[in-house]
This record gives C-alpha cells, structure tokens and sequence, in this order.
C-alpha cells in the first residue's frame, strides 16, 4: 500500500506558509558576507556567525534609508521578516532596517526607553502644560556659543523684544551633557533668585548626528523635562529629527528659531491686535453714548420730566420764604438769650466774694476750713481773716456767746 506522495511545490508552499507565519518579525546579529549590488539598485548579502549563514536581500526602497557602507566583515543588526523563495528552494531575511551592531545596541535602548516613558505616561496630551500668549521672562537651555543662541536671540529681538531672557549655558554634547542639562531644568524651576523664574522654558542645540543628540534621549533629561512646573519647549536638531526631550516636551519645534517663534508673539501683530481692539471699543463707546443723549433729551423734553421741575420752583419759593421766617425768629431769640445772658451776668457779679468783702464782711477759716459759727472755735484757736484786700492771722481769746 502506497501513501500518496506530495509535490516539491505543495511541501514548498507549505514550509513557507508555516514559516513565515511563524517569523513575521525578526531582529538578527551578524557579519556581512558576500554583499551584491544589483543593477536593480537591491542588494543582496549574507549575514553568518561561526555557527551558520542566513541569505538576506536589503529592496532598493529600504536601501536609501540606510545609506550606510556595506562591506563584508561589517558586524551589524538586521531586522526584517523570512521569507521562503520557492524557485531556489531556500528561505531568507527580506531586511526593513540594518544598523552597525553599535547603533543597533543604542537604537534597542532608545526604543526601551519610548516604550517605558509612554506606559508611564510621559507623552500623554492631557499632561501638556499651555505655553504662556505673552511670556514676561524667558529661560533658555543652550550652548553659549553657536549659532543657535544668536538665532533665537534675534527672533526674540524681532518679534517681542520686551520679553526678558536668561540664559543658563550648558553642554549640548559630550559626557557631561546630560548633568548639566538636567541642572539647569533644575534651576529654573526653584531659583535662588525669585527674578530667575521665567514663564516659559526653550531647551535648544542645532543639528547633528545621532550620537551629538544622544543627551536629549537620556531618561534623566526626559524626567527633568517631564517633572518642570514650567512649560517646557524643545528644540533638538533639524526638523527630521524627533528626541525623548522633544516628546516629553510641552511643546516641540523643529528648529531654535521655531521655538523662539512660539514662545512669543509677534509684536506688530500684537499691537494691530490692540488697535483693533481700542478701535471696536471707540466704536461701541460712542454708539452707547450717542443712545444714552436721545435718552436724556427725550426724558427732559417730556412733560413727566418739566413737571417736577416747576414743582421744584415752587418748592423753592417756599422755601426761600421759610429760610427768611427762620432767620428772623432766630434773630429774635438770640437777643431774647443775649439779654438773659446780660441778666444772668450781672447776678453773679453781685455774688461774687470780693464785692462782699469790700463792703466790710470778713472769712474766717481755720486749717484751711471756714469757720461759720462762734461755737465752733475754742479759746486759743488760731484762725485766718480773709479781707478784700489781704488775710491777717489772729487768735481766740475769750468766747462770748448771745
């Protein structure tokens, strides 16, 4: 009894389908061997290690985006998916992307990293702080020297010059790159100095390779980026390139002299802003004023309006005349309590003590009291007479009683 026997082509069509299905996404690491360029423009090659080969084929379309040298003996990292080629009998990588084994390795990271910060959060639309219309004070993260400060300093210049700026220079490239901009993110945040806050944060560099920008795609930076109380703009390279720093970023500018342009407003736009405003204000003022006098002149000329008014005169007469009435009764009572005051006065004049004591009477006092009764001094007693025109001391001799 005989099993019935499959073709070469149906086995092929098989292993294929079971393959690649199986390998839709690889990532591989090896040496170049045997690189072909095709008059097509693909390239063919060889990836192999010392345990085995593994064809490849790098489509024109793919190749222009990896403009690196290929040569044999190029240690690198291949991603793609396999693919079975029926007509040669064997399978191979179709690569969608090729890196040295170094940039490779830094890709990876990179890739970990995006992958954490947005599980994380960090890139989310809803945390985004709004940049401030019209910033008072400025900070920039930069190089001091460059063209970059010099770039966004005459857009500033050009655009809004009232807005202050404070620089906090730092390395853009280098070991201490990272350090130094996470410092400065730092700084602005809580000065020492209240004055050096500023309203808008812009950290720039110009463009470069993939290893200059390698400090922006730090997590420590990203954390500080992401951490600032205060907006934060990035501008990182040319306009093709795309940081961590950038996506974790308020807001992200292609190049410095973007970000300068949306920090601030344009000033002559702002002012034609403000004129249009005060014109429209004008406009509605004078409409509201012009409505307000029809108003009036229509309340006064009314009849419900002269009506109080001739009330109002005759109100006025009587009271006139009521005013006239009061002043003479209150000039009649200021004599009548001028002549009670004459009366009054010349009462106490004929109280008062010394006319008393002018017409012979005398005071007598004793211990600074007086004396009012006989009986009440005993023989011996020294007494004071007061008399109008001096006081003698005497004594009691005798006591001679009525």
């Amino acid at each position: 009894m005989t099993e019935t026997a499959q073709s070469v082509g149906e086995l092929t069509r098989t292993i294929k389908s079971e393959l690649e299905s199986l390998f839709p996404f690889v990532r591989v690491k090896g040496e170049l061997s045997n690189c072909k360029l095709h008059s097509s423009g693909h390239v063919y090659l060889t990836l192999k290690d010392s345990e085995a080969q593994l064809p490849a084929v790098m489509w024109k379309s793919v190749r222009t985006r990896f403009p690196m040298e290929l040569r044999d003996g190029l240690e690198v990292i291949a991603e793609g998916r396999l693919e079975v080629y029926p007509p040669a009998g064997r399978y191979q990588l179709i690569c969608t992307a090729l890196f040295e084994t170094g940039e490779g390795a830094q890709r990876l990271a990179l890739e970990r990293l995006i992958a954490k910060l947005a599980q994380a959060g960090y890139f989310d639309p809803e945390r985004k702080k709004p940049i401030p219309r019209i910033p008072r004070r400025i900070g920039m993260i930069t190089s001091s020297t460059g063209a970059v400060i010099r770039d966004m300093s005459d857009v500033f210049a050009r655009r809004f010059p009232a807005a202050e700026l404070l620089l906090y220079p730092v390395q853009v490239q280098g070991e201490r790159a990272v350090e130094s901009i996470v410092r400065a993110l730092r700084y602005f945040n809580d000065p020492p100095i209240p004055e050096h806050r500023p309203d808008v944060l812009i950290v720039a560099r110009g463009g470069g390779s993939a290893e200059d920008l390698q400090a922006f795609n730090d997590e420590a930076v990203a954390e500080a980026i992401y951490q600032s109380k205060i907006p934060v703009i990035s501008a990182v390279g040319h306009e093709t390139d795309l940081s961590v720093a950038d996506m974790v970023a308020d807001l992200r500018a292609g190049t410095p002299s973007i970000a300068a342009e949306r920090a601030v407003p344009d000033r002559d736009e702002l002012l034609r802003h403000i004129d249009g405003l005060m014109q429209r204000q004008s406009i509605l003022m004078e409409g509201k004023i012009s409505g307000a006098q029809l108003q009036l002149d229509s309340i006064t000329s009314s009849y419900a309006f002269n009506r109080p008014a001739q009330m109002l005169g005759q109100v006025e007469e009587r009271l006139a005349l009521t005013e006239k009435e009061m002043k003479r009764a209150m000039a009649e009572k200021v004599r009548d309590r001028e002549q009670q005051l004459r009366a009054a006065t010349d009462r106490l004049e004929m109280l008062d003590i010394q006319r008393v004591l002018k017409r012979g009477f005398a005071l007598v006092s004793q211990d600074d009291r007086y004396v009012t009764s006989a009986k009440a001094l005993e023989e011996g007693a020294k007494i004071g007479i007061t008399f109008h025109d001096g006081r003698r001391e005497a004594k009691v001799t005798n006591q001679t009683f009525p």
